[in-house]
């Protein structure tokens, strides 16, 4: 049986496909007995284990894709730099890049064993009518967390940095985004079937910055990785004309674009992901699913799409709304 989500890409799909940003996450009880057991270092770097979390949601909510349980920093981590994720504060990087000299201490991605193991593995237990997701950080919202030694509310260093320093922050994007190829084309020799680039953090840029500074590196990355692909841009509204640039196959965009009025949409060739606010699986069920088919209707105007959520899952969500979400839109005929 052919994968709904890759007929998507052709634009053949009969139903719309729906897949969802953190479906592998504290929400679901199971997950949260693995991570009982486990620390977040160790579910991503044992092969079995990561397995095992990306297809939970397919097993219970009936998703149309898998995307690979990693980490936006799993990148930097095989690049030298000294990270660790520590509850309840989020990633905290004990060497953070502070200037473009300190590119001579870190080193080219060569190989990531434990990563290609647990795409293998997935791919042994999925059905073949769902394609795994790989995904990377976008090299912008990658050095974010770098210079920043972890999250950040401001980003000041970053900012600054980028003000103060312009050729070194280009020489640090370059470093990155050759890297970021280099593990994507990893993650489709391993068996990845689509990949998204996350730019969490590119919507705090003006769209001038944006341009000038991030825009060329991520149609580098498009260009590069020969795979059918998404990319996901938070806060996307003011940046959206320019997405359309990236030579990405989808956009995902959260809940800022309305797909009805937004007139990016209306020349666009892309296909669509999104955008239902995370924050409408807190909704009562009426309520949720009247939003739910509110979007797939809205979303009839666009050439191709894929449907998700404006950002990830929230740990706190009731499983029972996701699976409503899910089954509403299956329930959805395009014809």
């Amino acid at each position: 049986m052919e994968s709904l989500l890759l007929q998507a890409f052709e634009g053949k799909n009969k139903t719309v496909p729906v897949w969802l940003m953190r479906q592998a996450g504290r929400f679901l009880p199971e997950y949260r007995a693995i991570r009982q057991k486990h620390s977040l270092d160790e579910m991503f770097a044992t092969p079995e284990i990561a397995a095992d979390i990306t297809c939970l949601p397919v097993n219970i909510l009936n998703v149309d894709a898998a995307i690979l349980f990693a980490d936006i920093l799993t990148l930097p981590i095989n690049l030298g730099f000294d990270i660790s994720f520590v509850d309840g504060s989020g990633p905290v990087i004990r060497n953070p890049l502070q200037s473009a000299a300190d590119l001579k201490s870190y080193h080219d991605l060569s190989d990531i064993p434990h990563l290609r193991q647990t795409i293998q593995l997935v791919n042994k237990q999925l059905s073949p009518s769902v394609p795994l997701i790989g995904f990377a950080g976008a090299p912008f919202t990658v050095l974010s967390y770098l210079i920043e030694g972890g999250s950040s509310a401001h980003f000041r260093k970053t900012i600054r940095f980028m003000n103060q320093q312009p050729k070194e922050f280009r020489k640090v994007m370059d470093f990155l985004t050759k890297n970021t190829i280099r593990y994507l084309r990893l993650q489709k020799e391993a068996g990845i079937k689509v990949f998204q680039l996350f730019d969490t953090w590119g919507g705090i840029l003006r769209a001038t910055d944006y341009e000038e500074l991030v825009l060329p590196y991520v149609r580098r990355i498009f260009t590069e990785v020969n795979l059918p692909s998404i990319y996901y841009l938070k806060n996307s509204y003011h940046l959206l004309p320019l997405m359309g640039k990236t030579k990405s196959d989808f956009l995902s965009v959260c809940e800022t674009v309305d797909i009805v009025t937004d007139p990016v949409l209306r020349w666009t060739t892309k296909g669509i992901q999104g955008n239902l606010y995370c924050g409408l699986l807190y909704a009562d069920d009426e309520i949720l699913k009247k939003e739910v088919l509110r979007t797939l209707k809205a979303a009839r105007r666009c050439r191709k799409y894929i449907f998700n959520l404006s950002h990830g899952i929230f740990p706190d969500v009731d499983v029972d709304k996701v699976r409503l979400l899910v089954d509403t839109v299956h329930s959805y005929s395009l014809k």
